[in-house]
This record gives structure tokens, sequence and C-alpha cells, in this order.
């Protein structure tokens, strides 16, 4: 129920209504992060823990981690996101901007087809090798994932031409790499995976008679300093020039990155291996194990622009509320632990990040089975044909097989070609993986095939029959080398288990991506030079050995990877570590009040900072930033800031402030005490909670406070729940935005290198300008809700029930008085969140 009382709008939740716990807690959940059009402030409503009950972490003391290499290595590229609905968060110009992109990666295959063309014609006449590499090399920053492309350059000395062409053009920091780029719309780089438009692409998707800067970012700064010169204009009328400037530049960038990101979706994603469509939603695939990801979505709007080119429901954009890599997170814990078959190739990394050591424990049965050297054929039409023949004589053999692919699209190849040889088989990916122990149950059965990505037997042992054992027992089929030796070993590790007998066979092309990416060169020569004729095999140690150091390659590639994402999160830990810490205090409210009055004496601090000391002429603009953001005039006359240290101004203003912030609490304890007197002699039986909308004549918050104990405590309990929430909305507001600013300049830095910088250098000073910034910012505007913040006296009429949220939300508030009394008092000192 909504009433008014002595001149207040107030809030109850009544605890014996009927479904009250999850009516409460819905109720409590809206209106204490609830977005107030009126006053313009929104604050988080999800994911953030407001209240100790909901936090579901304690002390990280020691972590035993299964399957450890692929929770600590392999998944730790990608940090941990907490995100949540962005205001107006369905805007966005993915559906408007798709049919420019169709049109741009049409016009760009087009030009691919014609410079590839070139390659071939003047690499087979020998006319001119310069102009033909540089064909091809123009092919292949316009389109590397092209399947004709990529055919092309399995063919012997073609992958020499594209390299001495790519140094040639890569020389002196990219100097000449311009010229090879400007017949192409946009530039692709596939192994940092990022694109980049032209200046011949921007032209295409400006339409006739549209702004030709349309797709153009502007020099802000530029703007902004020519309207701040312009002498004719008055400072409203250079306000309002500066906004339009900005408005303009904010919306171009997203529009800029829109396009960007739609271009990553036609032409790096691909259906079926990055993603796979169910139900009209895309969901992203894990490339290690080729399990669904459920509930992530690829950040930036990436997963939108994928969305936008399958034809599916775009969802709303989100924005992160937190984040953090699995390397912090794991060091967090005291003790760290973990097992799993696969872990000995990446003992360096498990030492260096998390100064683990690697323990190989022998077998429990000796290991029978058989390991065959890798058959490398030239295509992947010949390798494809080879393993369905395999597949064919060993289920003659009545031996059970186990094809592993990399991708959902592959294991759906392989089973097309086996239905046309009529033999029976079972497909296990991402689209059927709630049949993975059905089918993993059976796959141990005589001549059983089963085609499977990287999932399969993942949790679940492959069990042999007698007669499957008789035969030879499991046959692994590796229809391609993963760029980790783990997942192969992994795939290996079906087979054999126990001193159960078996086999295991990987089939290689020279177009494979692993064989694209790194080192097919010296094998197509080695083949050339054998004389191997189409559908011919080389099965050679030397062969397997060189594919192996091919993945060494990716392998050190992916630990450079990561651990410069671990360095650059450690400069955000550090940032995280301070937030966090003054966050748990709210929380708990051990600190609280400590943590406020240390925040408004750095607000007094910074203001009187911003102002040259001793300059009178200055006197006045600092008292109005006194009275704005503090609401009291300056304790001191102008002859004394003319005199006075800056030590002592800080300590006059801030005894000043504290001042005014007691009576200003002891005001709002005699307006709102009568009202929890009387709830508390006639409703506390039915009353648990009493919320008070609170504002500062901007903001506005609505205060939840337990009815007994703000009565028992003549009402500081009000006071301290107005000092807790609105500590955790300012904060939570402000880091997300921080978040946000962050990641710009993460992306920003980059172009360090073209001035021969150290771009984590860059990034480590300009985030503490950044970090200092943003607490400056988050003390003055909690300071200033806090100091001039009071009970919102509103007219009956003008009361409106606050909505309900659309989806239920977590536990906020216990039962019983006793527990939900137990919560507010704070925590037991021995527990930890």
């Amino acid at each position: 129920p909504i009433f008014e009382f002595h001149g207040l709008t107030v809030d109850c939740i009544d605890k014996h209504e009927p479904n009250t716990a999850e009516r409460k807690n819905a109720y409590l959940a809206d209106i204490t992060y609830g977005t107030n059009n009126e006053f313009g402030f929104d604050y988080l409503r999800d994911n953030m823990a407001r209240d100790i009950s909901e936090l579901v972490q304690r002390k990280h003391h020691y972590a035993m981690v299964d399957e450890v290499d692929s929770v600590l290595i392999d998944d730790a590229r990608t940090p941990l996101i907490i995100a949540g609905p962005v205001h107006r968060g369905d805007e966005h110009e993915f559906y408007d901007l798709k049919p420019r992109v169709a049109k741009l990666v049409d016009a760009q295959k087009r030009i691919v087809a014609e410079y590839l063309n070139a390659a071939k014609k003047g690499l087979a006449e020998k006319s001119d090798d310069k102009e033909a590499g540089l064909s091809l090399f123009r092919a292949y920053r316009g389109l590397p994932k092209s399947k004709i492309l990529i055919k092309f350059l399995s063919e012997a000395g073609m992958k020499v031409v594209l390299q001495k062409t790519e140094n040639f053009y890569m020389q002196d920091n990219n100097k000449e790499m311009p010229k090879a780029d400007l017949p192409l719309y946009f530039t692709i780089d596939e192994k940092h995976n990022s694109i980049e438009l032209t200046d011949k692409g921007i032209d295409l998707i400006t339409n006739e008679g549209e702004d030709p800067h349309f797709f153009i970012m502007p020099d802000i700064s530029t703007s902004l300093a020519k309207i701040e010169k312009d002498a004719s204009l008055s400072n409203d009328q250079k306000l309002e020039q500066k906004e339009i400037v900005i408005a303009e530049y904010t919306a171009k960038n997203q529009r800029i990155h829109t396009i960007q990101q739609l271009l990553k979706a036609y032409t790096l994603f691909e259906k079926d291996t990055e993603y796979i469509v169910v139900d009209n939603k895309v969901k992203i695939v894990d490339e290690q194990t080729g399990r669904v990801l459920d509930g992530r979505r690829y950040s930036d709007g990436l997963h939108q622009a994928i969305e936008a080119k399958e034809n599916v429901k775009i969802e709303d954009a989100t924005q992160t509320y937190a984040t953090v890599t699995l390397q912090n997170y794991f060091r967090m814990y005291h003790k760290l632990a973990g097992m799993t078959g696969t872990a000995e190739t990446e003992a360096g990394e498990f030492w260096e990040i998390y100064k683990l050591d690697v323990i190989v424990i022998p077998t429990n049965s000796k290991n029978v089975r058989k390991d065959e050297q890798d058959k490398v054929f030239r295509t992947m039409r010949e390798k494809f044909n080879a393993v369905a023949d395999e597949i064919v004589e060993l289920t003659g053999k009545g031996r059970p097989v186990l094809v592993g692919t990399t991708s959902v699209e592959i294991s759906e190849l392989l089973s097309r070609m086996l239905k046309m040889r009529n033999i029976k088989h079972q497909v296990l990916n991402a689209k059927y993986h709630q049949r993975e122990a059905e089918i993993v149950a059976e796959a141990g059965k005589p001549s059983t095939v089963t085609i499977a990505t990287n999932m399969a037997g993942r949790g679940t042992d492959i069990k042999l029959t007698a007669e499957a054992k008789a035969s030879g027992g499991l046959a692994i089929i590796g229809t391609e080398r993963h760029e980790s030796r783990r997942v192969d070993r992994q795939l290996r590790g079906r087979s054999g288990r126990q001193g159960d007998p078996g086999s295991t066979q990987f089939f290689v092309s020279l177009e494979d991506s692993l064989m694209r990416l790194f080192g097919s060169e010296r094998i197509a020569s080695l083949m050339v030079k054998m004389g191997i004729e189409e559908g011919e095999v080389i099965q050679h140690s030397m062969v397997t050995n060189s594919i192996e150091r091919a993945q060494k390659k990716v392998e050190e590639n992916n630990f450079g990877m990561r651990k410069r994402l671990l360095e650059y999160d450690d400069v955000m830990n550090s940032q995280r570590e301070v937030v966090y810490r003054r966050r748990k205090n709210a929380l708990y409210g051990d600190r609280l009040q400590i943590d406020v009055l240390n925040m408004v004496y750095d607000v007094c601090e910074n203001i009187i900072n911003s102002y040259q000391l001793g300059n009178k002429d200055e006197y006045d603009a600092l008292m109005l930033h006194s009275i704005t953001v503090l609401g009291v005039e300056l304790p001191f006359k102008k002859e004394e800031f003319a005199k006075q240290k800056l030590p002592v101004l800080v300590e006059e203003l801030y005894k000043a402030t504290l001042a005014h912030y007691s009576r200003k609490n002891k005001e709002i304890i005699e307006q709102t005490f009568p009202l929890f007197k009387d709830l508390y002699n006639h409703r506390r039986d039915v009353i648990e909670n009493v919320v008070i909308p609170v504002t500062d004549g901007v903001k506005q918050m609505n205060i939840v406070t337990p009815l007994i104990k703000t009565f028992e405590t003549q009402g500081k309990e009000l006071i301290t729940n107005v000092e807790k929430f609105s500590t955790l909305a300012f904060i939570d507001n402000a880091w997300k935005e921080h978040l946000r600013d962050m990641d710009d300049l993460k992306q920003s830095v980059q172009n360090a290198v073209h001035e021969q910088k150290d771009p984590l250098l860059i990034y480590k000073m300009e985030a503490f300008n950044l970090f200092k910034n943003f607490i400056n910012k988050l003390n003055e505007e909690t300071a200033q809700f806090l100091v001039k913040s009071k009970v919102m006296a509103q007219e009956q009429g003008e009361v409106q029930q606050v909505r309900q949220p659309e989806r239920p939300v977590k536990q906020v508030y216990r039962e019983s008085k006793e527990e939900a009394h137990s919560v507010l008092d704070g925590p037991n000192r021995e527990e930890e969140p």
C-alpha cells in the first residue's frame, strides 16, 4: 500500500499478503533501483548485489578445478562479464545498415575474384611475378577465408609468393601497405580478427545525395576549439553548438562501429562453425569443446550483427557492469589445484601465470593404444574421401569408430558423405548435445560409427563390449588437427582407456585452417618433389613433427595473447579492488561512515584545489561551486582565502559541511520519526519495511529501511540506509561508465605502435588518470546527493504505483523479522562475502 502520512508519501510492504516473499522482493528490487524519468537518474536494477543476503561467494580459500587446462588455459582468453540492459538498448542501426554491408561484401567478392584470376594467370605464365604476387596479396587482404583462395594457396609455392609480397608491403612499419589496399573496399587481418574500411568502401556505402562524411569521423577536438574561439557566439550559443558537435560525433561513432561489426559477421564468423542458429536464436559454439555456450553473447554489438545477418530477432544491447579475467579470478584463491589428462604441454604457462606445478601421474593400466602417423592430403576433398574409405574398412572389421571433427559444419558434411555410402551412424554436435550421454553409451558397440565435435566423451567414458575389444577396440579418426595439441590428445584419449585396445589416426589436408595459417609450405614442396598425385597421401614422422611444430607456434601465439590480456587486466584489477572494497564496506556497513567522511573531505579538498589560492578574483567562483556541490557557503572570508594555506581552508570547509550534513540528517529524522512511531505502535505485526523517497532536487532514490530497527534506533537506521543505498547506486552507475571508458582506452592505445611506443605503457599511464577522474567524480556526485538530500513530500494525487519488474529477481529480504534484523545489522565477523 502507498499512503500519505504527516505530509510524506510512504510505501510500505505488508508481509502478510498472499505470496508475500515473491511480491515483496520483486517490489523491493524495483523501487530500490528504479528509473525515475522525472529526475532523469537511472539506477542499476539487476545483477549487482544490493544486500549481503544476495552475495553468493565466501572467502576464496581453496579451489580444485576439473579439466583445469580447459578452464585456466583455453577459457582464459575471454574475460568473465556481468552485463545488463542498456537504457534504450532496443535502438540500433543493424537492420538499416545491413543492405549497405551486403552490397559492400558482394563488391569485395567480385574484386577479390578478379585479383585471384589475375594472380593465377600471371603465376602460370610467369610474365610478371611481382604483379601476380600483388594480385594474390590483395585477394588475401580482401577475403582471407575465401574457399577458392584457400584451395589455390594450398598448391606448392603459392604461400611463398604470398609471404614474399606480404613482407615487402609490411616493411618499414607498413609504409607501403596503403598502396596494396587502395583498390579494396575493406581489409581483413584474420590473425587479429580486425577489419578496416578503405576510402573506396566508404564511398560505396554512402548513398547518392547523402552527406559525403556520413561514415567519416569528424575531428571533434578541432571543432570544439573552433567554437570556443568564435567571439561572435555567446556562452549559451557555444554550449549549444558544442552539444550538437558531440551528438554528431557520438552518432557517427556508433554508426561506423555498427558497420565494422556487420562486416565481421559477414566475413569472419561462419554459421555452424563459430555459431549455430537454433529456435531463431544465435548461439555461440565453444571452439574447444564443441558445446553450445548457453547464456553467452559476443560483446560490443557483434552478436547483434550476427543476428541481423541471420535474419533473427536482434536482442537489446547490453552494457558491462563488472568484468574480471579468469586468471585474476583464480589467483584470488590462496590454494589452487586441478586435474586433467592433458596439462603437460602447458606446464610453462601454469607456472608463469598461476605458480602451479604440473605432475604427471602414471596410468593405472598399460596403454596399448596404437597412435598412427598423420595422413596428409593436398585437398579437403581427397581427405574426406579417404576418411569415408577408412570408416568403411574399420566397420567391416567390426570395430566401433569415433570420428572427431572441429566444427558443426564438417560433422554434417561427413554425415552426408556416409549417408551416400549407406553407413549407419550417429552425429553428436552442438545441435544435438542433449543426446550426448545416450549417443556415447552406444558408441562402444561393434561397427558403431559416431561423428562428433570435440565434446564427445567429456565426462562420459565410451564403454567397449567384449566383441568390440576382440575386434581391435575403439578406432579414433581425427578429420583435422586442432590449434592445440591438448585437444588432439583429448580426442586420442577417448580410446585405449584402462588398458583397452584401440587406435588413432589423424587425416590432414593443406587446406585446413592450421596448415593454411602455419607452415604448410614445406609439406607442399615435399609433395611436389616426391611427385604426389591427386588422391595420394604422405604418412611420415617428419610430416607429423612438422604439424606439431605448427601447433606449438599457435600455442605460443595464444599464450602471448593470454599473457597480454592479463597484463592489461592487472591494471584494471588494481582499480577493481579499490572500488569493490568501497562497495563491500557499503554492503556490510563496517566502514560506511568512515568512507562517507573521507569522501566529503576529498571533495572539499578537490573543490578548493581547483581554484588558485591567493587569487581574490576566484573567491566568488569558489563560493558558487561550494554551494552547488556541498550546499554550504564558504566558512572563510575573501581575505582568508588569499592568505591561508590549503590544509587550513580544507579543514574549515570540511567542518562546515559536516555541521550542515548533521543538521540535515536531524531534520530528516524529525520529519519521519512520527511516521515510524505510529507504524510501530499500530502496524508492526504486518509491516516489515518502509520505503522513504529521498531527493537532492535533481535525483531521486527510494530508501528501504526496516520499521522496527529504525524505531528502536530513533531514526538513525534510516540515515544509515540513505548512505548505504546511495553509495551503492552511485558506485554502480559510475563504475559501468568507467568500464566503458577503459574499453575505449584499450582500443585507442593500440595505435601507439605506429609511433614506436608500447601500448601497454601508454594504457597504464592513461588508465591512472582515468581512474583518478572517476574517483573524483564519484566522490563529488555521492557527497552532493548525501549532503543535499531530503525526504520528498508530494500531493496524494501525484503518487503513482511503482511498476512491477517483468522478470523474477533474487530474494533480498528474508521472511522473519529476526532474520531481517540479522541481515541489516551487519555481517558475522567470521564470514566473508
